[in-house]
């Protein structure tokens, strides 16, 4: 008992407490104003805040829950008359879609290519075959591959002479890498040979076949497909003997020579290699044999006399 009136006695002191302040920042004249604060009992707490929580969950319970429509009529058996609006005057019916004479293909071609563009319609700039397309695509592989590169359509064919392993000595080691030999040329007297090096034989070919188109020459040959007269090259330690043919000849060569000579056009002719074995020294020497040929009328045109008295001397 005395405990509980020594508690009702301080709580009573508490709600009595008032406390005395001045305002700081206040543009009146200075007035001495009473601020009161009333300590309630521990009851009144936990009154306020059940209410407080009663009221969040009504909020939610009012925010959660959809707006419900009701019918005038609580009869589920009752019948609800629909009435339509009324049909204007002077509106016609449309037909049905499945009704009437079909499209015919070349309506529907029509309006594919009103939609989509004419390569949807049946005809397309490379054809009438919508397929060849795709060959403009570049195709993708697999996760992380490269991009497939498209081949370059400029008339020019390529041959592959030689791929072999290099490696490079390097402070930490050794560095391997590919080197690809590539002859380019159309078979009309267009050829060049080039040199490429990557770390993949494929990135090897496409720059020797880059190099290749950056150093085409010009082979001069008569209407058997042959060489005008003979010649001889060399390139390094390589030598290539070259010698015309008569018609039905073929070429007889062997290694790089033989592949510049068909790639060159040259259906008859006569090659040797002399000195080294290396392919590409060989392709070189054929290059440069080839760029010493010239033709009947180019001689005559620089002698000043007509082509006729050139085999009379």
């Amino acid at each position: 008992m005395a405990m509980a009136s020594t508690t009702s006695t301080t709580l009573s002191s508490l709600s009595s407490l008032s406390l005395h302040s001045s305002p700081r920042f206040s543009l009146l004249p200075n007035t001495t104003s009473t601020t009161t604060i009333s300590i309630r009992p521990f009851s009144s707490f936990s009154s306020l805040s059940s209410s407080s929580s009663r009221s969040t969950a009504n909020f939610r319970a009012k925010a959660t829950e959809p707006e419900t429509l009701f019918l005038v009529s609580d009869d589920p058996e009752e019948e609800v008359t629909y009435d339509p609006p009324e049909v204007p005057e002077g509106f016609i019916e449309p037909p049905p879609f499945d009704e009437g004479p079909e499209e015919t293909e070349d309506e529907i071609a029509a309006a594919y290519e009103e939609l989509y563009g004419p390569a949807y319609s049946g005809v397309s700039v490379l054809g009438n075959d919508i397929s060849v397309m795709d060959s403009k695509v570049k195709k993708i592989g697999g996760f992380g591959s490269k991009v497939k590169k498209e081949k370059i359509r400029d008339g020019f064919e390529e041959r592959v002479v030689q791929v072999r392993r290099v490696t490079k000595v390097v402070k930490g080691g050794k560095q391997l890498h590919f080197r690809a030999i590539v002859v380019v040329g159309d078979k009309q007297g267009q050829v060049g040979v080039g040199v490429g090096k990557a770390k993949e034989v494929i990135g090897a070919v496409q720059k020797s076949a880059v190099n290749a188109r950056r150093n085409i020459i010009s082979v001069p040959l008569t209407k058997y497909s042959t060489f005008p007269h003979r010649a001889d090259g060399d390139y390094g330690a390589a030598k290539v003997m070259l010698r015309p043919a008569s018609p039905g000849t073929g070429v007889i060569a062997g290694g790089a020579v033989r592949i510049v000579l068909e790639m060159a056009g040259v259906e008859n002719a006569l090659g040797k290699q002399l000195g080294s074995n290396n392919a590409l020294n060989n392709a070189r020497a054929t290059v440069v044999a080839v760029q010493k040929m010239r033709q009947f009328s180019e001689v005559a045109l620089d002698r000043g006399i007509p082509m006729e008295e050139l085999w009379k001397n």
